[in-house]
């Protein structure tokens, strides 16, 4: 019979506010969890009563804190990790006033800029990133070059990128000039740096590219570098837009 107690390993570190349940992934697949003193792979399942786990050596557990809801305005030149090996700025500098173990919820790459939400609720940010929720996010997209008619529908078709087509998406032009079209794409999918990569297929050389909405929460007239809570009704979005029930979490929301 089957132990009932037991949840898999990634799950349980993000369940902790150690990172979203795919960056856990990472971390094990590295090699930097450890449970009862042994090494870790993906699939095991531990017993969070009983079991030791350690990350980067440190032991994880279950906190009773609140859970913390951000906006991020994300200015280019961050990472978006909670550290970096190369020392290079992280978003988390941005991030303050803040006693939790937050993380970023995905990601946008270091030349890349607007919104950005980190959190401590594991499920949450599972939910968020996990692609069966299909979870639109629109980004307005700076190119150098003039974008005609026919390109615009090959990039809403779909464009095969890392050996995998992208999924149809809507392509609005906002500014069209000589040198230089201002485009917004609305996806449903988070792949790595797949809008760069769709305009470099089709010939186009992004030149700025930011995020203004995750679902039904918008960026707004946030300042570049700049965070804030979440207001309860946007919290409540989110959960409604993943299927996720958010009752418990409502009367002890962290504010900032």
């Amino acid at each position: 019979m089957a132990n009932s107690n037991l949840v898999r390993l990634q799950k349980f570190m993000a369940d902790c506010g150690v990172a979203s349940r795919r960056k856990c992934e990472e971390l094990i697949d590295n090699n930097k969890v450890k449970v009862n003193g042994h090494t870790a792979k993906l699939g095991d399942k531990i017993n969070p009563k009983k079991d030791i786990v350690t990350v980067f050596g440190k032991r994880i557990s279950v906190s009773q804190t609140q859970p913390v809801y951000i906006m991020l305005n994300k200015p280019r030149g961050y990472v978006t990790t909670v550290s970096d090996e190369l020392g290079r700025k992280t978003v988390m500098d941005l991030v303050k006033n803040v006693d939790s173990r937050i993380y970023p919820v995905g990601r946008l790459d270091k030349d890349s800029e607007g919104l950005l939400l980190l959190t401590n609720d594991g499920q949450l940010a599972n939910a968020l990133t996990h692609p069966s929720h299909n979870l639109s996010k629109i980004y307005r997209v700076t190119v150098r070059q003039k974008v005609d008619s026919e390109t615009l529908d090959t990039l809403q078709n779909g464009i095969e990128i890392d050996g995998r087509k992208t999924n149809p998406c809507e392509i609005t032009v906002l500014v069209q000039e000589e040198r230089r079209t201002v485009l917004e794409f609305i996806i449903s999918e988070g792949r790595n740096r797949q809008i760069r990569k769709m305009c470099e297929a089709v010939g186009l050389d992004v030149i700025r590219l930011k995020r203004t909405a995750i679902g039904p929460i918008k960026l707004g007239m946030l300042g570049v570098g700049k965070c804030r809570s979440l207001t309860e009704q946007e919290t409540d979005k989110l959960y409604r837009a993943t299927g996720l029930n958010n009752s418990e979490n409502k009367s002890k929301l962290h504010k900032i």
